[in-house]
């Protein structure tokens, strides 16, 4: 008679959890996924709206380095990379294409609902059971209790409960309160890439809200980011701004603000404007500025509105302004508004396994823990990694 498969309940239903489920050894393991919700992947849906890149193209070498702290998603994403993600969606019958931002997407026609789809129909292929309406609530010395009072005793018990934002969708990270209550020193949450709060003029946002600054870099407690932001009414939100928001929100945690620097023309050296501008053919500094420079409206208008007129007639305070604006940000914007969070389970509360240290065969992963990574297909990335990473542990237990 063969030996009886052991039990492993995935508390959640996102990419993580949803990744661990598809590669789990489901001849070893009996493997459910317990879902508050009515449906998987609500969140990974509303992710989807605004042009669903699923990872990034960039040598995974180099994408290691995008996540703060790098070390602690290092091998799970060289175990799996963004390679190893497109050959799996290949696989399941979501083929892929890398876009001119080196995004990648699923390839035209293919909806997110679809991807979504693909991978549950993968799970029920496997015999994964998936069990909606499922809160959990608490534990019970070493059991799963559920908030419509079922309690479960699973040999493995996985954690996938995600972060705080986008609270519509269920990610709203009450979770980290039971937690507290069973003695776990918590993070607090925070907003990672989100809008920063700028205090900018009336003047200055009536003629400017909406703007974009495209083709800029960003720079803040020694890093920077090439990309693009917004001017808002609230202050600006955008790639080069999300990617900056491990540095942003030390600043802001230590000091109450953080100045950031936008440099107008990254590809060019300041020596180089400052050329532009001494030689140039136009009598006013405002045509060199459009022409030669190629400023746009908003960029000039940020210029002309914190120089006095002798600083702006100057070439070299200019051309140093043009290379590095300052801004300063003063709050971030509201945590349900936020892409990501930062906060949760501390790295140092976990073993190298993503084990629960005080507490056997419990394991975390996904968003619940304290990492950050910007958009553009990292956040999806490390949570499928993590997925995956742990899955295959367990795998060899």
């Amino acid at each position: 008679m063969s030996k009886s498969r052991k039990s492993v309940a995935i508390i959640g239903g996102g990419p993580s959890a949803l990744m661990a489920a598809a590669f789990l050894d489901t001849d070893k393991f009996d493997v459910t996924v317990y879902e508050k919700n009515k449906s998987l992947g609500r969140k990974f849906l509303v992710a989807g709206k605004g042009g669903f890149n699923l990872t990034h193209s960039e040598p995974i070498e180099s994408m290691i380095g995008r996540y703060h702290p790098m070390l602690f998603l290092k091998n799970s994403l060289l175990n799996f990379s963004n390679k190893d993600l497109r050959n799996w969606f290949s696989q399941i019958g979501i083929e892929t294409y890398i876009g001119s931002s080196n995004r990648v997407y699923p390839v035209d026609g293919i909806k997110p609902i679809e991807v979504l789809t693909a991978i549950v129909d993968f799970l029920k292929e496997k015999d994964v059971h998936l069990k909606f309406g499922y809160e959990w609530s608490n534990w019970k010395n070493d059991s799963i209790v559920f908030k419509n009072r079922i309690q479960i005793d699973p040999d493995f018990t996985i954690f996938a409960l995600g972060g705080a934002s986008w609270s519509v969708t269920g990610s709203n990270g009450n979770w980290i309160e039971i937690f507290k209550l069973n003695g776990y020193d918590v993070i607090p949450f925070q907003p990672a890439n989100c809008a920063y709060e700028v205090n900018w003029s009336s003047d200055f946002i009536n003629w400017n809200e909406g703007k974009p600054l495209k083709n800029i870099s960003i720079s803040c407690y020694g890093n920077s980011q090439l990309g693009e932001v917004v001017i808002t009414q609230f202050g600006m939100e955008g790639n080069a701004i999300y990617a900056l928001s491990n540095e942003i929100q030390k600043l802001l945690d230590t000091k109450g603000e953080a100045t950031v620097l936008i440099d107008f023309k990254p590809t060019t050296e300041l020596e180089v404007v400052l050329n532009k501008l001494n030689k140039s053919r136009h009598s006013k500094i405002s045509d060199c500025l459009k022409r030669d420079l190629k400023l746009n409206n908003t960029q000039r208008g940020m210029l002309k509105t914190t120089l006095t007129r002798e600083e702006f007639l100057n070439p070299k305070v200019l051309a140093k302004r043009i290379k590095g604006f300052p801004v300063t940000l003063i709050a971030a914007a509201p945590i349900d508004e936020a892409i990501s969070t930062t906060g949760g389970i501390p790295l140092s509360a976990i073993t190298d396994n993503f084990e629960l240290k005080n507490r056997s065969n419990t394991f975390c992963i996904g968003e619940m823990l304290d990492w950050n990574a910007p958009t553009g297909g990292y956040l999806l990335q490390a949570c499928f990694s993590l997925g995956v990473d742990l899955a295959r542990k367990i795998n060899q237990l």
